[in-house]
């Protein structure tokens, strides 16, 4: 007794909880529409009611009979075709082919137009009640109806009545059976009724079943036989009488084909038009049937498709990377994130997006990784970065799923930033050693200034000049006393020059080759590389290049902790290649991580944090020491008390615990 009270309230108290369930979801559902939004197709996309009256005109057109709605993804095409459907209600037969598109970037898998055909055949055919298409060739599974309970019955009556009669029959033949002619003897007039009548209906059953049955493709089971040249006929071709018989037997007047285009193979368009030509050609077809295409505009070539459709219908986009920032907007104002998300970095990632399904998708998945990342109620994470987190994982979904094992375009990059410190730490003291061999030779040149490295070049020329030299010509136009060889511009012009010409007490001239000067002077260096020396330890140049010294000795200091995207900014030449990886989307990758929107830090945003969870920075300090390798003294650690109670007591001997 006592279980069984027990049993009836839990009952009750089962059905109370599903009342209390049922309340609490109708009082909260307007919530939790503002919290997230649907990726379906929309039917109520045409406001203006402009695409639907333009289907309707093709509709109603006797001429028209194929009918494009073309558009770029993303541009509402499949919820004008919803909308219309709304407004205007007909049977209308849906195929989508979305399912079968290959992934990006996977050579090895590619669709080929038998599956194409093949997948369109099914939805059209299979779309159908089977009970509608009793003579086709393809068997479907049925399911019993009401009246199954009783055809069972009718079948076991009339097998019972043969069972019945068959062995009177020599009364039957004498018609002894049929005596007497009266009331009283129903039970022989209805045996031999039932049982002519249930003969009649088998015979006529497996008559008509015969239809069904095809020496050209013969199913039992696993076991199917088809013609040799199976693989290189179409299958719509092969199966044409089957499309017609669906199209005989329904009341589709209207066949909508999306996500054809994504395979870019014209040829299967051709191969429609003509079976939809066929279709409406055929007698036994009672009405009109229309193919509507939602296909892109470069699907054909210059003027093809204005042959190809009676009818064509363009769809304006109504998102691009021009207005995809106010679509971004309209998201993070519908989650009251305008306040944490920076409007700057919304208008500039927007130009990478201009799916509005994606961009739905990704505040979809940004209000639930907020629920369970601060679970505290502290809006302690960076949402900028949270939300660039979301964008990487739905444009990069592949390379997302591979970061969670270390693997992928961006752990690649992640995992440059060691080999980037080192080749900036090389190119830095290389810099250093340069401008520092720069001030020592500077201070080891004689020369105070360069006036006075002038004055020796100047008596090394005197000196090989003959002694009654009375002036010279650079060019024998214009003669320049000694003391004018002073002069910068002249002096520039002097020794640059191979010979001069000499002006004698006498009257006479004559020219002097002048070439070795320099070498007289200083054979290893000429007086550019000098005068450059000379200049490199005035004042002013010196302290500009002690300057630049100190700037780069600080900068190798705090190497290792620059943030990676400042190390790439720093090896600009080399970061083109890290980026190819990532496709044709790698524009959208380089802004992110340059930006330092994505770093080293995604594991705060992709997984549930616990208080003194190891960080990958603690983790690989743990296995350096583990490994007796020292880590650098400023190898950044994040949770220093985990690190701690991961140490051994003879690990605070050691070098690497001044960190």
């Amino acid at each position: 007794m006592i279980k069984l009270i027990i049993t009836i309230t839990r009952k009750f108290a089962r059905v109370l909880n599903n009342i209390v369930h049922f309340l609490e979801c109708k009082n909260q559902s307007e919530s939790i529409k503002s919290k997230f939004v649907d990726l379906a197709p929309t039917d109520n996309a045409d406001k203006a009611g402009v695409y639907s009256e333009a289907i309707l005109f093709a509709m109603k057109n006797a001429k028209v009979f194929n009918i494009a709605l073309t558009g770029p993804y993303g541009s509402g095409k499949s919820s004008i075709i919803q909308t219309f459907l709304k407004k205007h209600k007909r049977p209308s037969l849906h195929i989508s082919l979305a399912s079968f598109v290959p992934e990006i970037n996977t050579d090895d898998e590619t669709v080929s137009r038998q599956e194409i055909e093949r997948s369109i055949l099914q939805q059209m055919l299979y779309g159908a009640d089977a009970n509608k298409l009793p003579l086709s060739r393809f068997k479907r599974i049925r399911t019993p109806s009401v009246w199954s309970v009783f055809k069972t019955l009718y079948i076991m009556l009339g097998i019972l009545s043969i069972w019945y009669v068959l062995p009177h029959r020599n009364d039957i033949i004498s018609g002894s059976f049929f005596i007497p002619f009266s009331y009283s003897n129903w039970l022989n007039f209805g045996s031999i009724f039932l049982s002519v009548t249930f003969l009649w209906s088998t015979l006529h059953y497996f008559y008509v079943a015969s239809f069904g049955l095809t020496l050209k493709s013969i199913s039992l089971t696993d076991v199917e036989i088809k013609p040799a040249n199976d693989n290189q006929e179409s299958i719509l071709n092969r199966h044409l009488d089957e499309i017609v018989y669906f199209f005989q037997c329904t009341s589709y007047d209207l066949v909508i084909i999306e996500d054809l285009d994504r395979f870019n193979d014209a040829e299967i368009f051709v191969t429609l038009r003509e079976i939809n030509s066929l279709v409406n050609e055929n007698a036994g077809v009672n009405h009109t049937v229309k193919f509507l295409y939602a296909l892109r505009d470069d699907m054909f070539l210059n003027t093809e498709r204005t042959k190809f459709f009676e009818f064509i219908i363009p769809v304006i986009p109504i998102i691009n990377t021009s207005n995809s920032i106010d679509m971004m907007l309209e998201q993070g104002k519908r989650l009251d994130l305008d306040d944490r998300l920076d409007r700057q970095f919304l208008r500039e990632v927007s130009r990478y997006l201009n799916d509005l399904r994606l961009i739905q998708n990704i505040f979809n998945e940004y209000k639930i990784y907020v629920a369970n990342l601060e679970t505290d109620g502290e809006n302690l994470l960076d949402a900028n970065k949270l939300l660039a987190i979301l964008i990487y994982k739905n444009v990069y979904p592949r390379d997302f799923e591979e970061l969670h094992r270390g693997e992928g375009v961006l752990a690649k990059v992640l995992n440059q930033q060691d080999e980037l410190i080192g080749v900036c730490e090389k190119k830095f003291r290389t810099e250093l050693k340069q401008l520092e061999n720069q001030i020592v030779a500077g201070e080891k040149q004689i020369p105070s200034d360069v006036k006075e490295l002038q004055k020796i070049y100047l008596m090394t020329l005197i000196e090989q000049l003959p002694k009654d030299t009375y002036s010279i010509s650079l060019n024998s136009s214009y003669w320049f006393a000694f003391q004018e060889l002073f002069d910068n511009d002249i002096f520039e012009q002097l020794i640059n020059t191979s010979q001069i010409h000499c002006h004698f007490n006498n009257g006479y001239y004559r020219k002097i080759n002048i070439n070795n000067l320099q070498d007289e002077v200083d054979p290893h260096k000429s007086y550019q590389q000098r005068k450059l020396e000379v200049e490199s330890i005035a004042t002013d140049n010196k302290n500009s290049i002690l300057r630049k010294i100190s700037d780069l000795r600080s900068k190798i200091a705090t190497l290792r902790l620059t943030n990676l995207n400042e190390l790439l900014r720093l090896n600009s030449e080399s970061m083109q290649d890290l980026f190819e990886d990532f496709g044709a989307n790698g524009e959208l990758a380089r802004f992110l991580i340059l930006e330092s929107y994505l770093d080293d830090t995604y594991y705060q945003y992709t997984s549930l944090f616990h208080s003194g969870r190891l960080s990958p920075n603690d983790n690989k300090f743990l296995i350096q020491i583990r490994a007796f390798v020292t880590p650098e003294p400023n190898f950044p650690i994040d949770n220093p008390a985990e690190v701690v109670a991961a140490m051994r007591e003879e690990d605070f001997r050691q070098n690497y615990v001044l960190n």
